[in-house]
């Protein structure tokens, strides 16, 4: 594509032995000290040090895309193993001015929704495909077939590429679900990560811990101040903060610092965790409290977890946390169970191959060694060598290998269940059939000798199911005595599951003294002259570097170009005074002035704001308000609706309307009913689109897709 006859310009290559490793950069001095600079001067020195800018950037000046490969260690690429395997990181620099997206939905209900709105945001992106989203190469927007920049028209169906075209593509990309990494941080240095998505959500090589510690020193080196994310993953087909939560005390983003932020329906840090304490605490031995019944399913699989625990298991968080221990080892072992040094290595499979096998074909395998195993005679073992060679011609020798890597401990249909064992003598792995009877439960031997037995994955992985639902999740929890005990349960794993939002504050501002330092660097609070009708509301302090020798013209100086580069609503900002030293000379130096004092507030004003007022706050233009019976004063992201009466909001489910029910045409809330008849509720739904402003920022791509009224 050829766009004002400017040639575009050629991003350099590099060597690949030049790469930082993903693993280990960026690098941090572990003292845990705040970095030199705030966020909004260290990530443009980041990126000018460390990133490089292929097109389309300079096609979209609003969107400026950067671009920073890494090798991951010394993984190399499956298909050549001389190569290393890279990932890449965009960087893409939006201008909210000229965006499409004005407003930041996580802001809103996060409790940030009353900072002003930044002038700039920066995506940090690593897509699932390896790919980046800068580059020469974009799909045609008509049939999908790949074009050059350099082409303006598709060759497959004439269709006449356009700068608006490349723009759609990369919105698209903003708002994808797939990508492994997304996080996004306002000029403020306020974040938000808006997905992680390890092995098990598409990435070949990177794991979610991976990621999360690459985000971490991501964000302490870039001087990051807070990042909140939202918690709705799922893990084992579980909800995961709730199973992480009873296990650890905390959700799986707390090993990395992150605590409670916000609680939908006005729940509180001490709520959580005291719901945490309780459905954790919960004995086990409440649920074999059934007089002369005879034993459940239940009961049955309890017992066998406690029998087979070294360490008494009293209460469900030991129950659990033995099981997640179970599945971790299990897992962990399973790729190199066949290939211990005391057995005869099977052929690796191709990374990669697993995801062109369907489930049909791996389960016709599975049943062909079933066949072979159940015409065996007596208790017999079979060898995996005479395994494999009896279904050779069944499927790939790459799937073969796969089954037989997997098959210990997996059910056949007859009620039989695969043993799996490495013959102490010959080294070689055997298997053979047993019958799959309560004293077995499904686990797989090593040998012949006395051993510590454990289950299979597809054994630990059925019961985990069977546990969550029963004795975690708040809709389907067994109905067990004493009552009042239940209920309690399911109040707080109601409240663990409402407790989405969670945040990390990095405290960058925790500076040390401006004494012994070459640099003075302060904590700058604004505060406005001519507070006007529009109410902008104070934004919250941004760190200022100087000089030793500064003077408090410098101070004021750089105070006003801090806030002028943040946010677009002071963008004619001018600090006048400090406050507490009116009548202070300019030209008196700030070292002397302030002594050890690591923060300051100023004054100034803002003249001229005509067409700025939309840029005050991240919860946009309209004026409304939240005042729900279960105390919430603010949008937390759960679905709403208006009063028809008052206007005011209420969450749905705290007017007895369940989330899956459709809303009612009217609604009057309790104020309103003394002077109003109340007829069936309803009117407009938070979660419906009520409104025409369509600024809100990441669309259809949040996790929370509730507009501003």
């Amino acid at each position: 594509m050829v766009v004002n006859g400017r040639p575009l310009k050629r991003m350099k290559r590099r060597v690949t032995a030049d790469l930082n490793d993903f693993l280990t950069f960026p690098s941090t001095d572990g003292s845990g000290s705040a970095p030199t600079a705030p966020f909004r001067t260290s990530i443009r020195s980041f990126l000018a040090n460390h990133a490089l800018m292929p097109p389309p950037s300079s096609l979209l000046p609003n969107l400026l895309t950067w671009q920073i490969l890494f090798r991951v260690a010394d993984a190399t690429d499956g298909s050549d193993s001389t190569t290393p395997l890279t990932v890449c990181l965009d960087v893409v620099e939006e201008d909210v001015a000229r965006s499409r997206s004005v407003y930041c939905d996580q802001c809103r209900v996060v409790g940030w929704s009353g900072n002003p709105v930044c002038s700039k945001r920066y995506h940090f992106i690593v897509k699932a495909d390896g790919n980046s989203i800068g580059g020469y190469n974009k799909p045609c927007s008509c049939c999908g077939d790949v074009l050059h920049l350099s082409e303006s028209r598709c060759k497959t169906c004439n269709h006449v590429t356009t700068t608006d075209d490349v723009e759609d593509w990369v919105y698209h990309q903003l708002e994808d679900t797939t990508h492994l990494l997304h996080g996004v941080v306002h000029a403020n240095g306020y974040g938000h990560l808006l997905r992680v998505n390890g092995r098990e959500g598409g990435s070949r090589v990177l794991a979610g811990c991976h990621i999360m510690d690459f985000w971490d020193r991501l964000c302490k080196v870039l001087g990051v101040r807070k990042v909140s994310v939202m918690d709705v993953s799922k893990k084992y087909g579980s909800e995961y903060r709730l199973l992480h939560a009873v296990t650890k005390g905390h959700p799986w983003y707390g090993d990395w610092g992150y605590e409670f932020g916000a609680g939908s329906f006005a729940l509180t840090h001490d709520a959580y965790k005291s719901a945490v304490e309780t459905l954790s605490t919960i004995p086990l031995s409440i649920f074999f409290s059934q007089g002369r019944k005879p034993r459940t399913h239940l009961q049955d699989r309890i017992s066998f977890y406690q029998s087979l625990s070294e360490c008494e298991l009293v209460n469900i968080r030991d129950l659990f946390s033995f099981l997640m221990k179970l599945i971790y080892d299990n897992h962990k072992s399973s790729s190199t169970r066949i290939d211990d040094a005391t057995c005869k290595k099977l052929s690796p499979c191709t990374p990669g191959v697993l995801h062109s096998w369907t489930k049909g074909e791996i389960e016709r395998v599975d049943e062909a060694m079933f066949r072979v195993l159940r015409a065996v005679s007596g208790s017999n073992w079979v060898s995996w060598r005479t395994l494999r060679g009896a279904v050779c011609k069944v499927a790939q020798p790459e799937l073969l290998d796969h089954c037989l890597k997997e098959l210990g401990g997996k059910l056949a249909a007859d009620g039989m269940v695969v043993v799996a064992r490495c013959n102490a003598d010959s080294g070689v792995f055997e298997y053979r059939l047993e019958a799959a009877n309560e004293s077995f439960n499904g686990v797989t031997s090593c040998n012949d000798s006395p051993v510590v037995k454990h289950p299979s994955q597809e054994i630990l992985l059925r019961d985990l199911k069977l546990f969550f639902e029963s004795l975690l999740h708040p809709q389907t929890m067994l109905n067990y005595g004493p009552e009042a005990i239940r209920d309690l349960a399911i109040s707080s794993a109601t409240k663990l599951i409402d407790c989405k939002q969670f945040m990390k504050d990095y405290k960058p501002e925790k500076t040390s003294s401006i004494s012994g330092s070459y640099t003075i660097r302060l904590s700058c609070q604004l505060e406005l002259l001519d507070p006007s009708e529009d109410n902008v509301p104070d934004p919250p302090s941004e760190i200022i570097v100087l000089p030793r020798n500064a003077t408090v013209s410098d101070l004021k100086t750089e105070a006003s170009s801090a806030f002028q580069d943040v946010y677009l609503v002071f963008r004619r900002f001018q600090a006048e005074e400090l406050l507490g030293y009116s009548g202070v000379d300019d030209s008196t130096q700030v070292k002397l002035l302030l002594g050890a004092a690591e923060s300051v507030r100023v004054r100034g004003r803002c003249p001229g704001k005509n067409g700025l007022s939309k840029y005050r706050m991240e919860r946009g233009i309209e004026r409304w308000t939240v005042d729900c019976i279960c105390g919430a004063k603010d949008d937390d992201g759960e679905r709403m609706f208006a009063c028809d009466v008052c206007g005011v909001w209420q969450h749905t489910r705290c007017s007895g309307i369940h989330d899956s029910d459709a809303v009612p045409a009217r609604f009057v809330c309790c104020r309103c009913r003394g002077t109003e008849q109340m007829s069936k509720p309803s009117g407009f739904c938070k979660d419906e689109n009520t409104s025409t402003d369509d600024n809100s920022c990441f669309g259809k791509s949040v996790a929370t897709p509730f507009k501003v009224r």
